[in-house]
């Protein structure tokens, strides 16, 4: 376990670089008075898109999960370490290493989060909208209906676990995003997000919307209104269903190359 604070760090930058960039284009697109007002949403695919691949880049050391979803899709996979072997930054998967990713990808997020705030202050005190605030923060469906909700969640993450796990040849042992190259992993996001992005808008990631989520709580925004909290449960739980159910099947529906 003596790089478990290496990959700690790893994943809490990335993760915090993933959302500074994510929520950042939706900030841009959706607060008034901005540049990139009414860009729409391919505009917020590409930019969730390049964001990840950001986060993938800085975040070598741990294997960028970036996303609890992953970590446990892994992990359902058959991993055995996480981390990067090239690296020598391997730790073993233990309940010890699965909570330390999944700490450091909530941390990550709220830290990425506030950063978003504090670029876009003007604007969100200039925004009179409260729902376009929460919007930049965190997910919300387009038609509310907490079971069809989370069957899209779970779809969508499915696709991007599994699509990980293909990536990788197969089970991944100590793999994670970083194993696939960071330009594979952004396209695939457009990808999740220009055709199963509408519903919900994609998640896929509990870190990704429960972290800023807690932010736009806690954060003295003007005029914020209240955080969704009644919703909050469909981006955490239908994510982690789709990342487990992606790592299980991977293990009967992909070949194993070796």
């Amino acid at each position: 376990m003596d790089n478990l604070g290496i990959v700690f760090l790893s994943e809490l930058v990335g993760t915090a670089m993933l959302v500074l960039l994510g929520c950042g284009v939706v900030a841009n697109v959706a607060l008034a008075k901005n540049k990139g007002l009414g860009g729409g949403f391919l505009m917020v695919n590409i930019g969730w898109g390049l964001a990840v691949f950001a986060g993938v880049i800085v975040s070598y050391a741990s294997g960028a999960h970036l996303n609890p979803a992953v970590t446990v899709g892994l992990v359902a996979n058959g991993a055995t370490e996480f981390g990067n072997a090239a690296l020598g930054t391997t730790v073993a998967v233990s309940a010890v290493s699965v909570l330390a990713y999944i700490a450091a990808q909530l941390i990550g997020a709220m830290l990425g989060a506030a950063f978003v705030w504090l670029a876009y202050k003007q604007h969100f005190d200039a925004e009179p909208d409260a729902a376009n605030k929460l919007g930049v923060f965190s997910t919300g469906p387009a038609i509310r209906s907490y079971g069809w909700n989370l069957v899209t969640e779970i779809i969508g993450t499915f696709v991007l676990v599994f699509v990980v796990i293909g990536f990788g040849g197969g089970r991944q042992g100590d793999g994670g995003l970083a194993a696939l190259g960071a330009l594979p992993v952004a396209l695939l996001v457009i990808g999740i997000g220009a055709s199963l992005g509408g519903p919900t808008g994609y998640a896929i990631n509990p870190a990704r919307d429960l972290g800023p989520r807690i932010m736009h709580f806690l954060l003295p925004i003007k005029g914020k209104g209240g955080s969704d909290w009644s919703y909050s449960w469909v981006p955490v739980v239908g994510p982690l269903i789709g990342g487990l159910i992606a790592g299980w099947s991977a293990l009967v529906l992909l070949p194993i190359i070796t």
